[in-house]
């Protein structure tokens, strides 16, 4: 009789434990959850970081070489390589320039270039693009430094019309590889290209924001 009355208390033990046993259980489990994942999101971060540093070091290197191809017409040369995403247009200094998939010599001498490490078209992010200064007037983004912040630019993709508004821009050292971050709460063009034009040493940094209204 003893033996049933012990099993009895203990199942009964069980029955009020158990419930928080298993909540605790669940606790347990969603904290070591949200540990693995502030843990991949920390190392994603650095992954990003990185791949950020590496295509930029090898945008500034094409950039170091200068415009290798001046007497180039921009605007009837084809790329060498590289899907075409779409037109830039910035009408305050005339520039119209093809933009190409991947930061390559050959794509370099006739066209602007997304930065492939950097967030797409049409996504919150930011959608970085890069042009060599050249020496010719009007040449690719040789008259970047006349651009202001309010001036309106666009690029055209896929049948669809990209407004973007300047809202900063810097002269940074080209390690600064900040400038092709984004909080990803808008979405963001960043353009690329050396400063000064003779001997550059910096690199010129236009950033803007998409102002449509497909933009959020």
């Amino acid at each position: 009789m003893k033996k049933w009355a012990y099993a009895l208390i203990i199942l009964g033990i069980l029955v009020i434990v158990y419930p928080q046993a298993n909540e605790w259980y669940d606790d347990w489990q969603q904290e070591r959850l949200l540990s693995q994942a502030e843990q991949q999101a920390a190392v994603s971060h650095q992954d990003t970081t990185k791949n950020l540093k590496i295509g930029y070091s090898e945008v500034n290197a094409l950039l170091n070489e200068g415009a290798a191809a001046d007497n180039i017409n921009s605007k009837s040369e084809t790329p060498v390589n590289g899907q075409i995403l779409g037109v830039i247009r910035i009408p305050v200094i005339d520039v119209e320039l093809p933009v190409v998939e991947g930061a390559t010599r050959e794509n370099m001498r006739s066209a602007a270039v997304h930065i492939s490490e950097t967030d797409q078209l049409g996504q919150k992010g930011n959608f970085a693009v890069a042009a060599h200064r050249a020496h010719k007037v009007g040449r690719l983004f040789n008259r970047l430094n006349e651009v202001k912040v309010g001036d309106q630019m666009q690029i055209e993709s896929s049948g669809q019309q990209y407004n973007y508004q300047v809202d900063r821009i810097r002269i940074v050292e080209p390690t600064e590889v900040s400038v092709l971050e984004s909080d990803h709460h808008s979405q963001e063009l960043t353009l690329v290209t050396c400063d000064p034009l003779i001997n550059p040493t910096h690199r010129l940094i236009v950033h803007a924001i998409r102002v449509d209204n497909n933009a959020n």
